[in-house]
């Protein structure tokens, strides 16, 4: 396990750290929420106000949580992002290296011999046929036109 996977794994468990505390603090919201009622019902305003100010306290606290949430989340997909790029980088400089091996293993003449052996082979292939083809006397043409006729 490398230091960039240890770090990727502490922001994973803050993050789920802070949305334990999110929880936490959503059960804290509702609590006020109900004691407030709770007040209202005996008609105790001043208690019920206070409550009323705990709570929004909470969402503050809940606001602020959820952005540290989102800076975490964005941190962890930049870095995981950032790897994955630094991998691509490493497939690409193997790929040229081995691109360069082939090349010096494979040099211009040798591909130059290869290219005029198979230009020789297809000019003997071409003569090849020029003499089959001029030996047809002008009776076989004319079975060869019949025969054409009758497909």
């Amino acid at each position: 396990v490398s230091t960039k996977d240890k770090s990727i794994l502490q922001l994973k468990v803050q993050r789920d750290k802070l949305k334990q505390y999110e929880k936490q603090l959503m059960v804290v919201i509702d609590k006020e929420v109900a004691i407030a009622r709770e007040q209202l019902r005996l008609k105790n305003h001043h208690a019920a106000r206070l409550a009323l100010a705990k709570k929004k306290y909470q969402e503050q606290l809940l606001e602020k949580t959820g952005q540290q949430l989102l800076t975490l989340e964005q941190l962890v997909g930049s870095i995981e992002y950032a790897l994955v790029e630094q991998q691509v980088l490493k497939g690409l400089e193997e790929g040229n290296k081995v691109l360069k091996i082939i090349h010096q293993e494979t040099s211009l003449d040798k591909v130059e011999k290869i290219m005029d052996d198979t230009r020789d082979a297809i000019e003997y292939q071409n003569e090849i046929q020029d003499l089959i083809s001029n030996h047809l006397t002008e009776h076989d043409e004319e079975e060869i036109m019949k025969e054409l006729d009758a497909l």
